[in-house]
Formats: C-alpha cells, structure tokens, sequence
C-alpha cells in the first residue's frame, strides 16, 4: 500500500494537470467573450441598450407620476397627443397620436365664437379640439383579453383568476385594442379622482373647474360603493363638464380662461391614454398584493412596454409589438446633417428591441462599467469630471486623450432650468422695493463670484444667469444685448463681473459702508436659511460666507429639517436661501410667473419663493403670458427683465449644464432636455459595441501564470525531494 504523501503528490499532480487545461480553456474562451461579462452570451448581438437607475421609480401611473426618473419609464410606454419634435431647436410641438397641434377657438359669454384676436377681457371660454390618427393601438396585454363567447377573461363577471397568478408573466392570454378619444377622457377624469391624488389637480382643475365637481362625485360614490365592498368607479359613467367626446377619434377641452401654455400640457404624461380596461383589471382584489397596478406596469401605445419591474434589480422594456405609426424625423437644425442625425429620416420606430435599467446604488461602479463598455451612456459624475473632460483655451469643454481613445461622444447642454439665491422681499433688512435694500441686494448679487462657484462646485457645468429666463427659450437673448447691467458689462466681446468696488459702493450708499451696521458698528449679520444637507454641502456654505466677507458682511447659516425649512418658506420667515427651478414646458412665463405677487409662496402658497411684488412687473406679466411668440412678447419680456435686474429680488445664480458621455455604438444622440420619449429614436451597433467589449476587457493572465508558475516550481522542487528520500529510505 502507497503511503498517504504518495497518494497526495497523485491529487497534486492531476490537480495541476486540470489547472493548466483550465487556463488553456480560459486563453481560449477570452477571444470570444470577457469573462467579466454580466449579461447572458445570447444578449451580445442583440439591439439592447443598457442603462442604469439609483431607485425604484415610485410612481408609473400617468396621473400621478411627476418625477424624472419615473419619466424615463413612462416617456416610453405612455403617448400623450403631442410631442418635442426630436432635433429642432428652440423647441417645438408637434402632434404625437394628435392629427394636428390643435388651436384655440375662443368663445364670449354666451357661448358666441370670437376671433382669434379677441381681448382678453370678452373671452369667457377656449375650446380645443383634438382628433386623434385611427389605428394607433394598445400593448399586448391580459386586459384586453377575451374568451371564445367575447367575456372579458381576466376581470369583469366572467372573470377566473387563479390564486398562483402573481405577475403579468402568468396570464397566458393578452390581447389589444385601437386607441380611441375616450380614452383621453377617462385619463383627464382620473386626474380628479380622490384615491390618486394627482399632482396637478390642483392647479388644472382652475382652467377646467368641471374637475372639482367631478372630484366631489367621486368622493360621494366612494363612500357608498365601500359599503358594498367595491373597490373600482367605471369613470365612463361620470360626466365631466367641459370635456365631451365628439365622435371615435375626436375629443373637445373646454377651459375657462385663456391660457395658451395648455398646450404643452398635452406633451405631458398626465394627459396620456388610459384604457378603462387596464384600470379594472388591476382594481381587483389580491392584485395590490402582488405589485400589479399602473404604478408598476404601465398599459400605453408607445414603442415599449415594461416587462419586468424589479427594484432589487433591474427594469425591462421590450419593443412593443404593436407600435407602428410613427417615423424618425425628416426635420432637424443644419448642423444635424453634418452630425449624421438625419441618415435615418422617414425610417419606422423604435430602433432598439429593448432597454435594460440596472440598479447601481453607487457611482464608482457604474463609472467603471462605462468604461468596460457594459452601460452604452453615463453622466460625467464629480468623481470622474477631471479624467473626462477638459476645457481648451476658449473655454469649451473637451475629451481628454484617455476618453478619445475610447472613442466616446460628449454631449453638452444647458438645462432649460434656472438656480439662484433669493432675497425674502417681506424681510426688514434684505427686502422691499426701497433704495437702501435694492442696492444692498445689488452690491451683494456683484460680489458674490457665481462663475467661480460654477468652477469649483460644478466643474464649470453651468451657464452664469443674467435674469430667471434660460437660454432655449423664448425671450432669452445672446450676447451683449442680454445682460444684466446691474452686474455685469461688457468687455472684451463678452460679459464680465463689475469690480468689487462697484459693489462697495453701492453698500456705502445703501447705508452700510464697510459693511458695517450703523446701528451697532458691527458688521451687519445676514442670514442664509438652508435645510441639512450632506455633508459635501457644507464647503459651499463656507464659499458662501467667504464671499459676503468681501463687503465686510457677516454671513449666518441658519441649517434646519427639511420641514422646517419649508415651513419658514410659506411663512416668509426666511431671509436669504437657495432655490431652483427646472421648466414644465419651454415658456418664458413658466420661468416668470416665479416672480410674479400672485404666486407669493407666504400670501398665496404659489411658487414666488422670494415673495416679490411689484405693480409694473405684474401688468407686464399679465400681458405678456397669453401672447404668441413674436417682437410684441419679446418687448414686454425685455421690459420685465429690466425691472427685476434693477430690484435683484434674486442674486440670479447659474442654468446648471448637463454634460453625457455615451459610447461610438450608440447612434442618434441629442439632448432634448423637454423631451422623455427619445429612447425611440436611439440606434445600437451591436457588433460594434461587442467587439469593442472584447478589446477592453482581456484578461490580464501573466501575474495569474507567474503565480501559477511559481506553485508548479515549489511543488516540482518538494515532489524531487519527496522521490530522493523514499529512492534513500529503500537503498
């Protein structure tokens, strides 16, 4: 019998022997595919585009979603009746599911047509009618699914649902239906209802007050059908005032005022289709349970439907089968030609048969997966700023040698979005439209160095704002005709800060010279209202502080809960704070009403944080939001400008910039910052995209070789001395 150091030098030996055949298989195996590949191999030559997401989307129900991340979701599955054309800029409306943009008939008192250049003062109603193309039709879902007789199979009396069904994946039946005007109507009508609690209730129920009194029915008929254990109000049986269907495809809006931005509602989600359907099949009872609602799988007649929905993991939209009525545009700006954005012009949509969403908690991983080439886009996060990007001498943004060595595209756009420092116009120090106030607010807007807060804190990712309008829109102008006089002038071909000494002096004429209180001799303490915030806030606030030091100004940050934060806003308790906007829709009077006195955030709850009010602003205002745009609006805007330039109820900040990087496979790339539906028009080169995944992920084998090696070596070495003692121990 063989000694049990013999029988182990066996194992050794045939484990070696099995190790090198491993490295063999695995040098072989890397000229196909990298072994840190995620995805299953059977996904590589597929039209997928991968992305990521940082947290579960709350809402996808039309009605109620309102955030971005839930927009990138239903951007793709729901159609509203208009969209942003794609590549023109500025932006435009086009019709989506809609035949045309529809137009405004104006009505008097007595229900009369007026002419489209009626005063405002004699329009008492504005009807928009909407026809919609024929044909459009549903997603694939169980739903629309009927038995051999025409019952419903999955809800109604008909009704048999297993209890093991606990997702869409186990209804084996699904069916569709066209899109018709009704639709519309049932969504509009569920913007009223009291168990969705929509968030633009209360602000669209102003123009279409026949929503209030449809909220009280259903209020009214909830509380009786709970009584006979019903969980579902068929909407269909519900009038709504001002909202009738015509006929099939058409479909009328009345409101009660004029409001020409109603519009750019129609682009948005909360007026996308809703079949009746979809909402009783996932009104049942056990479906809540199982995450089956419209606030996990949207039903809609876009290019893509959700199919998994998994928070711990990823969230899948697939091609959606029935999609076939919309064409890549034929339309864009010159530069796009040259750009290759319009190759596909007139070619059907969507491009790509899916889109994956991969949770990534952190950044440093998703960052370094880009790089590998497994997500086809990322932002340009903080961390990986300075080995991305670069600014040449002229001050434009490019990619470094290691990101052109990749081959990536940059892509950088302003955001339609505006965030600054506002004053507290109720404040005793800070406020009012009085000379000593105005200039201090005016010393402290020149003082405070924005473009250096952008180059420290945003990696130069901002534009300096000159008013509340950001460029993109209606009513911003370039260049020297654009900027504010109060801070800035023009020099050298561009617009420069005002010296220091200008701001000094405006402070010595507001009464604060050195920027010392004459009451006490001290210098004058100011307050900056703020809410805890990481911890990475903290050098900005001290940014801050430096800067008010410059007028000899004490600067206190006065931190608090974000409730209290809020409740000191609506109260006006505030003196200094920060705050943004980001646009609803490419109007300048999405951007102005923020300073208009009937949306004073302490009297009217509205969105004037600073609670600016001035009599000339406001007949302005009111003017200027119900024109088309043209040189009429244009001159009003101009006036408005100069007015709060000169009152500087907000130190006027920065339009933050997006800056993307996406990979050389990725095809049709544009910032469309109004848009959430673009995923349609994207383009993935699948053999490009593997073959450059290959390339940048080879596995590095020497150190594992020498290691290897070196095992080999050691065990050759301890086998030689094992055979010599046992040849000695015989002899």
């Amino acid at each position: 019998m063989r000694s049990f150091s013999a029988r182990a030098f066996d194992s050794y030996s045939r484990l070696y022997r099995a190790f090198g055949l491993a490295m063999m298989l695995g040098l072989c195996a890397c000229g196909t595919r990298p072994l840190n590949d995620p995805y299953p191999q059977e996904d590589s030559s597929r039209s997928i585009l991968y992305s990521t997401f940082q947290a579960r989307p709350k809402h996808l129900d039309p009605a109620t979603s309102y955030n971005e991340n839930e927009g990138i979701i239903t951007g793709q599955v729901y159609e509203p009746l208009l969209q942003y054309q794609f590549l023109k800029r500025p932006y435009e409306l086009q019709a989506l599911t809609a035949s045309q943009v529809p137009e405004p008939r104006y009505q008097d008192a007595s229900g009369q047509a007026l002419p489209a250049n009626a005063p405002a003062e004699a329009i008492a109603g504005v009807v928009y009618r909407l026809s919609i193309k024929p044909g459009i039709r549903y997603q694939p879902h169980p739903a629309f699914a009927r038995d051999a007789d025409g019952h419903w199979r999955y809800h109604g009396e008909h009704a048999s649902l297993p209890a093991s069904f606990t997702s869409l994946a186990d209804f084996p039946l699904t069916d569709t239906r066209e899109l018709i005007a009704e639709d519309y109507v049932y969504e509009i009508k569920r913007l009223a209802h009291p168990a969705l609690n929509s968030p633009i209730y209360g602000f669209i129920s102003r123009y279409l007050p026949g929503l209030e009194t449809l909220h009280a029915s259903l209020v009214d008929a909830l509380s009786k059908s709970k009584s006979k254990s019903k969980s579902w109000l068929d909407l269909r049986d519900f009038p709504l005032d001002g909202v009738r269907v015509v006929d099939r495809y058409t479909f009328e809006i009345e409101l009660s005022e004029q409001y020409p931005q109603f519009v750019y509602w129609l682009a948005m989600s909360f007026f996308s289709p809703v079949p009746w359907e979809a909402e009783r099949f996932y009104a049942q009872p056990g479906m809540a349970d199982h995450n089956l609602s419209l606030d996990w799988y949207p039903v809609g007649t876009g290019p893509y439907m959700l199919v998994e929905n998994n928070p711990n993991r990823r969230m899948v939209l697939v091609r959606n089968p029935n999609f076939d009525h919309e064409t890549y545009p034929t339309e864009g700006m010159p530069e796009d030609v040259a750009a290759g954005l319009l190759k596909d012009a007139g070619k059907p949509l969507p491009f790509i048969d899916a889109i994956h969403f991969m949770l990534e908690k952190e950044n440093i991983p998703e960052w370094s997966k880009f790089l590998q080439g497994y997500f086809d886009a990322s932002p340009v996060a903080a961390n990986g700023f300075d080995q991305a990007v670069r600014f040449a001498p002229d001050g434009s943004a490019e990619l470094t040698p290691e990101m052109q060595s990749h081959h990536l595209q940059l892509s950088v756009a302003t955001q339609a979005a505006t965030s600054y420092i506002g004053f507290n116009m109720q404040d005793r120090i800070v406020g009012g439209l009085g000379a000593q106030a105005r200039k201090l607010r005016q010393a402290i807007s020149i003082a405070v160095d924005v473009e250096e807060m952008i180059s420290i804190f945003g990696n130069g990712r901002g534009v300096p704002a000159q008013g509340p309008v950001p460029p993109g829109i209606f009513g911003y102008r370039e260049g020297e005709t654009g900027i504010n006089p109060v801070v800035y002038e023009w020099r050298n071909g561009r617009a420069q800060r005002k010296p220091l000494a200008v701001a000094k002096a405006l402070l010595a004429e507001a009464g604060y010279p050195e920027g010392r209180d004459p009451a006490t001799g001290e210098a004058l303490t100011l307050y900056f209202d703020a809410y805890a915030a990481e911890a990475d806030a903290k050098p900005l606030y001290n940014w801050y502080r430096k800067q008010f030091a410059k007028l000899g100004l004490r600067l206190v940050i006065r931190m608090t809960d974000y409730n209290r934060f809020q409740d000191k806003m609506n109260h006006g308790n505030a003196q200094i704070y920060a705050w943004g906007w980001n646009a609803d829709y490419p109007d300048p009077e999405n951007f102005l009403f923020l300073l208009y006195s009937k949306n004073g955030k302490a009297e009217y709850h509205g969105e004037n944080a600073s609670n600016y009010s001035n009599p000339e602003f406001d007949r302005l205002f009111v003017a200027m939001r119900n024109l088309p745009p043209g040189p009429e609006r244009q001159a009003l805007i101009d006036q408005m400008l100069q007015i709060v330039r000169e009152d500087a109820p907000w130190l006027w900040g920065q339009h933050p910039q997006s800056y993307a990087l996406s990979h050389q496979w990725y095809g049709n790339r544009k910032p469309n910052l109004m848009a959430r539906n673009t995923l349609k028009y994207r383009r993935i080169d699948a053999a490009l995209r593997a073959e450059a995944r290959r390339e940048w992920n080879r596995p590095i084998w020497m150190p594992l070789v020498l290691v290897v090696a070196g095992v080999l070596a050691v065990g050759g070495l301890a086998w030689g001395s094992w055979r010599r003692a046992q040849k000695a121990r015989i002899g």
